[in-house]
Order: structure tokens, then C-alpha cells, then sequence
């Protein structure tokens, strides 16, 4: 069980997709409006929805994820938590229009999707690691379908797709926004980028930079920041 901040915690039994620092930097990365209604696209064990839901107590935070065992750890997750009232998690296929989803109902969209669209699949997770369940292409539809006018959609991937994700991002009406580049060394290459695209957005792209740890490997002011975590 992870310990988080506001006290709430998080259980992730084995073979799910594990508190990492994608979704520590994501979730900071968001911005909530006020009473945000939040969908969550691959949501997993629910991470992403309870770091949100204990950064913004207003905010409500809807997961869809399709694998059952994730989906029966996010419900113990929001049980856990107490957030039944603000944190649901929907077992299902985020490419499907049947789900009980309303087209344009959400502020926000987030995701911390797979990052490789090939080669073997991780012997422990499964279908978290590769693009098998849902495509870029498929993902980003899946937001555009979810936001309303104005929404914005979040999402962590690796440097080397994010020609990629402008481009999606652009065929579905989504205009990147922010993009902020992530190193975990000050002296080695960005490891992440995050992206914020508007739903209708005017062009007018914001350059963000963020190092976790000093050369030394001694953690940044911004890493402390993103994990609560106390100057000594």
C-alpha cells in the first residue's frame, strides 16, 4: 500500500500498473477548474483519480479501465479512501460509444497510456505497457468525444511520439496548449513530455520545463513539491 498526501493512500495489488513517477508529474501538471468533472481514459487501479480527488476536494473523477482486475482495485481504492461520492471507476472499453459516457460532459480528460504501439509485452503487466487494447489514434478520439468546448485533455508519453500527439492531437479539434518537458536528471535527456490540448483552443503553445533531481541525484525543489514532501 502507497502512502499519498491529505491522507489518503493507495493499494495496487501485484501485476497492476504501479505508482510511478508518470502519474506522481501528471497529476501535478493538471489544472482543475472549479467543481472540474474529471474522466479518466485507461484508469487503471485509479491513481490518477485519487491523487486528483486529494489535490482537489471539489473535483469528481470518473475511470474507465478494461481490465477487470485493475477495475477491482480501483473500487477498493475509492472504498479505502472514502470517495464513493466523487471517484467511480466503469469497467469497460474506452472505444466503445455504448458505455454510459456523455459526449462533451467532461472539463477534464487525463491519461497515462502505454508508450509502445510494439515489440513483447511485459510478463507482469500485461497490456499496460504496449498499444494492443487502444491506439494513440483511438485515445485521442476517445477525449475529444468526452470533452466539452473549452475541456482540456492531459497526457504523459515519451519525447520521441510527441510529433505524434500534436498531430492526433490536432486531427481531433484539440489544440496543444502547454507542453512541458520533463528530465529526472538535471544532467541527463528529457525522459517525459506532459501535454495539455484544448478542446477548440486558439493556437499558442506554452514551454514548460521540469528536473526532478540535481546531478548529484538529490531531489529538486519541484520533485519535494510534486510529493508533498518536506524540506529537511
Amino acid at each position: 500500500m502507497e502512502t499519498l498526501f491529505n491522507g489518503f493512500t493507495l493499494v495496487l495489488p501485484a501485476g497492476t500498473f504501479p505508482l510511478s513517477t508518470d502519474s506522481m508529474v501528471l497529476s501535478s501538471f493538471v489544472r482543475l477548474p472549479r467543481n472540474a468533472t474529471v474522466l479518466d481514459l485507461g484508469s487503471g487501479c485509479g491513481t490518477l483519480g485519487v491523487l486528483l480527488c486529494a489535490k482537489d476536494s471539489a473535483c469528481h473523477v470518473t475511470g474507465i479501465e478494461l481490465e477487470e482486475t485493475a477495475h477491482t482495485a480501483a473500487l477498493e481504492n475509492i472504498r479505502r479512501n472514502n470517495l464513493q461520492g466523487r471517484l467511480h471507476s466503469i469497467c469497460g472499453d474506452l472505444r466503445s460509444k455504448d458505455l454510459q459516457i456523455q459526449p462533451g460532459s467532461f472539463h477534464i480528460c487525463v491519461s497515462n497510456p502505454p508508450y509502445f504501439s510494439a515489440g513483447p509485452a511485459s510478463p507482469t503487466l500485461g497490456s499496460a505497457r504496449r498499444e494492443d487494447s487502444c491506439s494513440l489514434s483511438e485515445l485521442f478520439t476517445a477525449a475529444a468525444r468526452a470533452l466539452r468546448y473549452g475541456g482540456d485533455f492531459y497526457l504523459v508519453h515519451r519525447p520521441e511520439r510527441l510529433g505524434e500527439l500534436c498531430s492526433l492531437s490536432s486531427a481531433n479539434g484539440l489544440e496543444p496548449k502547454r507542453l512541458k518537458l520533463v528530465r529526472h536528471r538535471e544532467d541527463g535527456e528529457i525522459s517525459l513530455v506532459l501535454l495539455q490540448c484544448r478542446k477548440g483552443g486558439k493556437p499558442g503553445l506554452k514551454l514548460e520545463e521540469l528536473t526532478l533531481h540535481h546531478a548529484d541525484g538529490s531531489p529538486t525543489p519541484a520533485y519535494r513539491e510534486i510529493y508533498h514532501i518536506q524540506e529537511d
